[in-house]
């Protein structure tokens, strides 16, 4: 069985308050994109996780797949797999591949052992992955609150664009992206994003994030511009980076012309 974990990205995110447990309340906007990953399970004599694509450099029992296994297999009596996962989505970047794997995983597996899990139990287990973890159990855009594990559904189809990614070749962590971010309440409700056209985002949809990252890594913020110039009608960082994405109305054919070397184009 064989499944493929596509990437998110962020459209907006407000940093709008620090909690009193540490952590920051955010309000954003996750889109799934066609970026993926490849997830195969087999029968296997004994649990084993493999890769292949991007390196990872963790152990198998560290990745998020190997984890989504062993949280059902600690609750109902599932015989061994090996799983293996073909990396695509790039590390470090804001496009949620290590939890799209792991949720995809859950929902495999289920299917796999005829668990017959709802969806709402899905996405509880997901939730004991990561917090952004239980969005792609439904993989539809939805708008995420508290730490980002609040979720409401929104009204957001961008089909008839063409969104465009591009990563430079290091990542941003997320210390990195916290350092000098001050919260605060956003001007513009990202749960009323369907009633302003494209066009007009580039005004008041807001990633907090580049407020910080960009003085850190400039070269983030002119792919953001470049974006621009190959004729986006809206660019942004997706989460804390560092990869960046354009909505296009058209496909663009003159990128190479715009980016410099060693950047990642995914489309």
């Amino acid at each position: 069985m064989i499944t493929f974990p596509n990437a998110k990205i962020n459209i907006g995110l407000n940093v709008v308050e620090k909690r009193p447990d540490g952590y920051h309340n955010l309000e954003t906007i996750f889109y799934p994109v066609k970026l993926a990953d490849a997830l195969e399970v087999i029968e296997a004599r004994e649990t084993a996780f493999t890769s292949s694509g991007i390196e990872i450099d963790a152990a198998p029992e560290n990745n998020l797949v190997y984890k989504a296994y062993s949280l059902l297999a600690g609750d109902y009596d599932l015989q061994p797999v090996k799983m293996h996962l073909h990396k695509v989505i790039p590390f470090g970047a804001g496009l949620g591949g290590g939890s799209a794997d792991a949720a995809f995983a859950l929902k495999m597996l289920n299917d796999y052992f005829e668990l017959g899990l709802a969806t709402t139990k899905l996405e509880d287990y997901a939730a004991r992955i990561g917090a952004d973890c239980p969005f792609f159990i439904q993989n539809k855009p939805t708008f995420a609150h508290g730490i980002g594990d609040q979720f409401k559904p929104v009204n957001l189809d961008l089909s008839a664009y063409e969104i465009v990614i591009v990563k430079p070749p290091f990542s941003v962590s997320t210390p990195q992206a916290y350092r000098n971010i001050v919260p605060a309440k956003s001007d513009f409700n990202l749960l009323e994003i369907d009633q302003l056209p494209t066009e007009d985002w580039k005004t008041v949809v807001k990633n907090d994030f580049e407020k910080s990252v960009f003085p850190q890594f400039p070269e983030i913020e002119d792919l953001k511009n470049k974006l621009y110039e190959a004729g986006a009608v809206y660019a942004s960082m997706s989460g804390s980076g560092s990869a960046v994405f354009g909505i296009f109305r058209h496909s663009p054919t003159n990128l190479d012309i715009f980016l410099p070397e060693g950047i990642f184009i995914y489309r």
